[in-house]
């Protein structure tokens, strides 16, 4: 039964979001224009993530008989682990894809809004990219999706492995922050072949690898479950580092007043969904 569980949930998380998001860009949602952009489901992702690693992986970890400087120690070594993948451009998410411009000059910077400091530095510095053009930065779209899916369905086996509750969280808050990333990637892919069918392929593709980590993470957490709560460590260091290193430092920006409350209510309300998502799974 948790064998079936995992891969419901992989799928769901690595191939549905890519549909969802799919299916979001058709609607015109999650574009600069849209009433829903793409601030808004970054905020959502963050909160959700958030709330998944501190309310509930590190709590059901800390519940065990595992000592609390070893789980602190694990989760150390887990978001540095997780740094140097990002700097092996291996676990980057590249969500800055999903409102970048179609057509943009090589190094067509906005200097008009240069007096924005913060704004013009973040552009700037994931400008490379796409130094190599879409094709190649296609090809790399992919590699990374698939290693981070890998892990992802590794992360999610594990919560489950857990508790089935926990997995459930898991994989909403896996789905959450997977959705504007595949936004990203298609528009991408999109950029380098006009074939839209193709490119929602290749994506789904590389989101199936999840249920591939999830199929390994229940045989190697079955094989080591005297080591459950660090493997639950290391999916809150996962889930925390992807939120305070890639999500929140695209959050940054200069906002109106009234652009910065609804962008905490966005991410109010993805840690409301994971504590609904809690309160639904405990009741069944």
């Amino acid at each position: 039964m948790t064998l079936v569980a995992i891969i419901l949930a992989t799928l769901a998380a690595g191939i549905g979001s890519v549909w969802l998001a799919a299916l979001l860009m058709r609607m015109g949602l999650g574009g600069r224009s849209g009433s829903v952009g793409p601030q808004h489901l970054l905020s959502l992702a963050a909160g959700a993530l958030l709330a998944t690693a501190f309310m509930h992986l590190l709590p059901e970890a800390f519940e065990s008989q595992a000592s609390a400087h070893d789980l602190f120690a694990t989760l150390l070594v887990g978001v540095v682990f997780f740094f140097l993948l990002d700097k092996a451009e291996l676990w980057h998410h590249g969500h800055e894809h999903s409102h970048a411009e179609p057509a943009k000059p090589e190094h067509g910077h906005d200097h008009a809004h240069a007096d924005e400091g913060h704004d013009h530095g973040h552009d700037h510095g994931h400008a490379h990219h796409h130094q190599h053009g879409p094709r190649a930065g296609g090809w790399a779209v992919l590699t990374g999706d698939s290693v981070h899916c890998f892990g992802d369905g590794i992360l999610i086996a594990s919560a489950f492995m857990a508790d089935f509750r926990l997995g459930v969280i898991a994989a909403v808050s896996v789905l959450a922050h997977e959705v504007p990333h595949h936004m990203g990637d298609l528009v991408v892919l999109r950029q380098s072949s006009p074939n839209r069918r193709m490119a929602l392929v290749k994506v789904s593709l590389a989101g199936a690898v999840t249920a591939l980590g999830g199929l390994l993470g229940y045989f190697l957490v079955g094989q080591l479950e005297d080591f459950l709560p660090y493997f639950l460590a290391v999916a809150s260091s996962s889930f925390i580092y992807v939120a305070l290193a890639d999500l929140i430092p695209q959050l940054q920006k200069r906002l109106t007043a009234r652009e910065t409350v609804v962008q905490i209510a966005w991410l109010v309300a993805g840690m409301v969904v994971v504590t609904l998502v809690s309160g639904v799974a405990h009741a069944h």
